[in-house]
């Protein structure tokens, strides 16, 4: 006899959603955990903050999945950005908007969201297992029947909801383990990748700026010398290369080129509200107002201190040369460098450093009105753990949050 109707496995945003709507429309919900605490990659999410959705149309939302985002279309639509923030207004956590659309707790306490998820947990009933490792999902006659877990510990429910994450930032509990159980279970996995993932390039220069923030600049991606895509924003210079917003949006395409050995490069606009005519005006207004100084001490009103040096340097105009001396092509050229800063990208950093996971279950094994299996009876996934990826901003909890949902009313239905 099943002590459960429903066993969910994994604890994150998906897992927590669908077992506390499994056990909402009336099942008998246990939910097992890893970690001994919940939620441990929700309370690292947005550098400790939570970006949990966005505001956006939910109707414009699916051009922000790169990965698979026609699958998620009804799915958002249940659960949609509007019914993500009242679930969690409803358990005392306000939120706001920031820029981009992003929307966070008021308390800018990743913490905060844990606690609602959990206390939404407790509310309906849902039997919570922390530190427990699910080794196998068992399998008798085509239908889930439960899962063990390590040694010869046994769980037993006609459902199982699989929320075990992807491959990123594995010390949360994501390690992959849900994609060795969905090929064990006979689907096909898509390769995972890492998704919103730093970049690193060749440039040693990059090492200078360290920690350089830049904000309101544009970067293209350029494959093969044809220009790809370009994003607007923030990023951020590191030891070993980029970051930032902007980065990690364009990082899943670029790794993706990379593996197919194909030549990357980014192109940073320093100054993307100006035509390179505008700036032309502007950079020999500056030239006017500096002509008798070194060049090297002419460009402090046009770029943060750290990058000047970078910049005339790459220029190859004599630091020292008066600025009067400096000709039109070597002006002409500096410009060119504000506005296509170019950079070669060598590779990403690795998938257990990503912020998102691409690859993982193939959606078109999963029904996307119930995110029932199309392999086994009774089988449901939820979460990263499935083919779909969204860029920064939100998107992806708010996907993941809207999967479990989805997940959990269907096993709910079906026990009713």
């Amino acid at each position: 006899m099943n002590e459960y109707q429903v066993i969910v496995v994994g604890g994150g945003a998906a897992g927590m959603m669908a077992a506390g709507q499994a056990a909402k429309a009336g099942a008998k919900v246990l939910l097992l955990e890893k970690k001994e605490r919940l939620g441990r990659k929700i309370a690292i999410s947005g550098k400790g903050r939570c970006n949990i959705t966005n505001v956006e149309n939910v109707s414009d939302f699916i051009s922000h999945y790169p990965g698979n985002g026609r699958f998620l279309h009804g799915i958002l639509r249940g659960f949609d950005n509007v019914a993500l923030r009242e679930f969690f207004s409803s358990y005392g956590v306000e939120t706001k908007v920031e820029r981009g659309g992003r929307v966070f707790p008021v308390s800018d306490d990743a913490e905060k969201i844990v606690e609602a998820l959990s206390t939404f947990l407790s509310d309906m009933g849902v039997k919570v297992q922390s530190g427990v490792t699910v080794e196998e999902v068992l399998v008798e006659d085509g239908h889930v029947v439960g899962v063990r877990g390590s040694g010869s510990k046994k769980y037993y429910a006609p459902s199982v909801i699989l929320c075990t994450g992807g491959s990123s930032y594995p010390a949360t509990g994501s390690n992959g383990d849900g994609f060795r159980f969905a090929r064990k279970l006979g689907h096909s996995v898509i390769t995972p990748r890492p998704a919103l993932v730093p970049l690193k390039t060749a440039e040693e220069w990059v090492k200078e700026l360290q920690g350089l923030a830049l904000r309101n600049v544009e970067c293209s991606l350029w494959i093969e010398g044809k220009k790809k895509a370009a994003e607007f924003g923030e990023m951020l210079f590191t030891h070993f290369g980029v970051s930032g917003p902007i980065i990690l949006t364009l990082s899943r395409q670029a790794g993706d080129a990379l593996r197919e050995d194909k030549q990357v490069e980014l192109r940073i606009n320093l100054k993307p509200a100006l035509s390179a005519e505008q700036l032309d005006i502007r950079v020999q207004r500056d030239f006017q107002k500096f002509s008798n100084k070194q060049f090297k001490n002419a460009l402090d009103e046009l770029l943060p201190q750290s990058l000047i040096p970078v910049l005339i340097r790459l220029s190859g105009i004599n630091p020292e040369g008066v600025v009067h001396q400096i000709s039109r092509e070597e002006r002409k050229g500096l410009i060119r460098l504000f506005q296509e800063l170019p950079l070669t990208i060598t590779e990403t950093l690795s998938i257990e450093t990503a912020i998102v996971t691409a690859g993982g279950v193939n959606v078109k094994e999963i029904n996307p009105k119930t995110m029932a299996s199309k392999c086994v009876e009774g089988l449901y996934w939820a979460g990263e753990v499935v083919d779909v990826d969204g860029i920064t901003g939100g998107y992806n909890l708010q996907a993941a949050f809207a999967m479990g949902y989805r997940a959990g009313q269907a096993v709910g239905n079906v026990v009713d």
